[in-house]
């Protein structure tokens, strides 16, 4: 058995695959342990430009790992691990890419929504598992569902568990876009590569978004102009702006 999070970086892109495909890559606390220390590391690492999260084989991810959970209190590992890693997710000022391979159960579909971007392969599916057990949504899904879906749809799904095929999960605004599983390696290298040579404001961009969530108009118009005067001065915006004059693609530093 290997590591169970792979780490890789290369041409501006972190691939950070959850990597115990006999388990569907569910949680045990050696793969939170490396998940949670693999974020951290694409965060000050300035190579990394975007994170892609990815599982190994033919599951995404299938949540936690019943059988490992012993005698310990489930809120303890929620708060200690679960709560800590989505923390990590939307905090992290680089875009980060859910490339969901199959599929993601409970946790894992929390994983997959956290992300800022969302490919979901043909034969993927998500399914709120967490009612089929009788627990309650965990790691962020009653946040993500009703913002995203709205309140009725999110019940739906967290009260009866159904698996939602790509398909579905696309129609209703949980993914970005469905790709044939021929494709979607390709599909995921393309857009991650895109997001590598964009420019250092997809961090700003990033913040932005999601504080327009929460905040009143007044706070995010003042903090859009604040982050507009950081992205003016950062080396990109200059290439950017000279080479709209020069007509010519920019050449992003990630500065």
């Amino acid at each position: 058995m290997g590591e169970p999070v792979l780490y890789t970086v290369s041409e501006g892109v972190c691939t950070i695959t959850l990597n115990r495909p006999e388990r569907l890559n569910a949680f045990n606390v050696e793969q939170h342990e490396g998940f949670i220390g693999a974020l951290k590391e694409a965060a000050r690492d300035p190579a990394v430009r975007c994170v892609v999260i990815t599982g190994a084989g033919r599951g995404f991810c299938a949540g936690q790992d019943l059988a490992d959970i012993g005698n310990q209190p489930i809120g303890q590992i929620v708060r200690r691990y679960y709560n800590t890693w989505i923390g990590l997710i939307r905090s992290l000022e680089k875009p980060v890419l859910a490339a969901v391979n199959g599929v993601a159960a409970g946790a894992g579909v929390s994983l997959a929504l956290a992300c800022d971007l969302v490919l979901m392969a043909e034969s993927a599916s998500l399914v709120q598992a967490f009612v089929n057990i009788g627990l309650v949504p965990d790691s962020g899904a009653s946040y993500f569902l009703p913002r995203l879906i709205g309140y009725h749809k999110a019940m739906e799904l967290a009260l009866f568990g159904d698996k939602v095929s790509a398909a579905e999960a696309q129609a209703l605004g949980l993914c970005n876009r469905v790709v044939p599983d021929e494709g979607f390696q390709a599909a995921v290298a393309d857009w991650a590569g895109r997001l590598a040579r964009g420019p250092r404001s997809m961090g700003w961009i990033k913040r932005l978004i999601g504080r327009g969530l929460e905040r009143p108009l007044d706070e995010v118009l003042e903090l859009e102009a604040h982050l507009q005067e950081a992205a003016a001065a950062s080396a990109d915006a200059r290439e950017g702006i000279r080479a709209f004059s020069e007509r010519r693609a920019p050449n992003f530093t990630g500065r």
